[in-house]
């Protein structure tokens, strides 16, 4: 993934919320000697440096897996198209913008383990329960390991061991202030799917930076 400077992220404590707020992402295994690799959109939980997920055994990504452990997650969101005519402020000619997209992204990258309840009882059971408590905290809910053992059989646990992030905020860093919040006024009247979190994300980066929010 390509990151200029000014979209370079501002560390762990940038992208690790980002992720955390979307825990939801693309798993990519690249095996060996395939002409593309699997890849498995999934839900996640990150806790630490580890990351834990599930997959029906039928899945081809468990092949890859076999063949090469090493993975990436990859998580991209709280992404809004700016047209060209918002990239202008003052006499400016909007003909003369040029359209973008603000967009996060993060990559993960680590070792995966495979977590089979056949080869090791309790094992999916137990990323069932991390999962449970992050997406359902407070809501009562039968224990997996227990109401469904029938079933676990047919799902496999993935967990990674994190070892490299990249991590991407675009987010107007290539411009001033002031067209920044022009742009920012322009998401929040236009008020459509990710545009308040670009907008925010736009803020929260020129705060950053040293300017006000």
């Amino acid at each position: 993934m390509y990151t200029a400077p000014v979209d370079a992220t501002l560390g762990e404590a940038e992208w690790r919320p980002f992720v955390e707020a979307h825990p939801f992402g693309h798993l990519v295994a690249a095996g060996r000697g395939r002409d593309v690799p699997v890849v498995v959109p999934t839900q996640f939980v990150l806790e630490g440096d580890t990351v834990w997920l599930h997959l029906v055994r039928a899945n081809p990504v468990f092949a890859a897996l076999a063949e090469n452990s090493r993975v990436l997650l990859s998580v991209a969101a709280d992404w809004a198209f700016i047209p060209s005519a918002w990239k202008v402020v003052g006499a400016e000619d909007p003909a003369l913008g040029i359209p973008t997209t603000y967009y996060g992204a993060v990559q993960l990258v680590g070792t995966a383990t495979v977590h089979d309840e056949r080869s090791t009882p309790g094992s999916v059971a137990a990323i069932l329960r991390r999962q449970l408590l992050a997406f359902q905290p407070g809501l009562a809910v039968a224990d997996p390991g227990t109401a469904h053992p029938q079933k676990l059989s047919a799902i496999v646990g993935i967990s990674i061991a994190v070892e490299s992030v990249a991590a991407k905020f675009k987010y107007g860093g290539n411009v001033d202030e002031a067209h920044r919040r022009a742009v920012v006024d322009h998401l929040v009247q236009r008020s459509g799917p990710g545009d308040a979190a670009a907008a925010a994300h736009v803020l929260r980066r020129m705060a950053a930076d040293g300017g006000p929010a």
